[in-house]
């Protein structure tokens, strides 16, 4: 279940390895604006022109605003990190901790309600949706928020809570509420999160999985092989009565038992 993810802790990121903090990203913000916006050019189809996400990407703003201040909060000027984020967060409606370590190609899509946490920990090509909230469950003043792998897709709503690992190259389901570690290449739906390992692993030179429509129903298929499993042993002991409720080709369930 365990894995190790390849993300910079904020400790290399003060001594300069980290990418936000790369002297050529210093002196060259301009070229990281255009990798970004190249970037959202690839990820979003709606996407139009350079200019168009420029001036109304406010993901992309809110990612550009943490940047600068994180480049604060590793040079202990606190307080001016921390106000910074929540102008940020008043102009884009994204809450983004200073505090918390993002790879590159961080991808934040329509963004309203996102909430990213002081320890969390974002690899490199993760995208996430609007509602999405990466926070903690605990008092103490450790690692209390989640960590993402590479190339992780988070859906809109979606709640991932506690020092929890998503790992490499999975999907979380909008409206999914996680709460324990996820093992790389898998899926993630429910309340709490199912976790569904994909049988083939996924490259990384894949585009991010963005079928958010195409999820697995993990209790739904347990309850209809449960249903099959009861019928088979009813027609071979003599009985063979279908028992309400069933569930039809299209995944509609039908029965006298429903009272709507």
């Amino acid at each position: 279940m365990s894995e190790t993810v390849n993300v910079t802790t904020s400790s290399e990121a003060s001594s300069g390895s980290y990418e936000v903090l790369h002297p050529a990203v210093i002196r060259g913000p301009f070229k990281t604006i255009r990798r970004d916006i190249r970037m959202i050019l690839e990820r979003d189809p709606a996407a139009k022109g350079a200019l168009e996400v420029l001036l109304c990407y406010t993901g992309q703003h809110a990612v550009w605003a943490y940047r600068l201040s994180h480049w604060l909060w590793v040079r202990n000027f606190r307080l001016s990190a921390r106000w910074l984020s929540q102008v940020a967060r008043i102009f884009t409606g994204i809450e983004i901790h200073p505090g918390a370590t993002i790879g590159k190609g961080f991808f934040i899509d329509h963004g309203m309600g996102v909430v990213i946490g002081e320890t969390t920990e974002i690899g490199n090509e993760v995208t996430v949706y609007h509602g999405v909230t990466l926070g903690g469950t605990s008092l103490a003043h450790g690692k209390r928020h989640p960590t993402l792998g590479d190339r992780v897709v988070v859906g809109a709503g979606a709640k991932l809570l506690g020092a929890i690992t998503i790992g490499s190259d999975c999907r979380v389901g909008a409206n999914s509420v996680v709460v324990k570690s996820v093992p790389p290449n898998s899926v993630v739906v429910g309340i709490p999160g199912q976790i569904v390992i994909r049988a083939k692993d996924t490259p990384s030179s894949d585009k991010p999985d963005l079928q958010d429509s195409n999820l697995p129903d993990a209790i739904g298929t347990t309850l209809r092989t449960l249903l099959a499993r009861v019928e088979q042993l009813e027609k071979a002991t003599g009985g063979g009565t279908i028992h309400s409720p069933v569930q039809d080709a299209d995944g509609a369930w039908h029965g006298e038992d429903f009272t709507i």
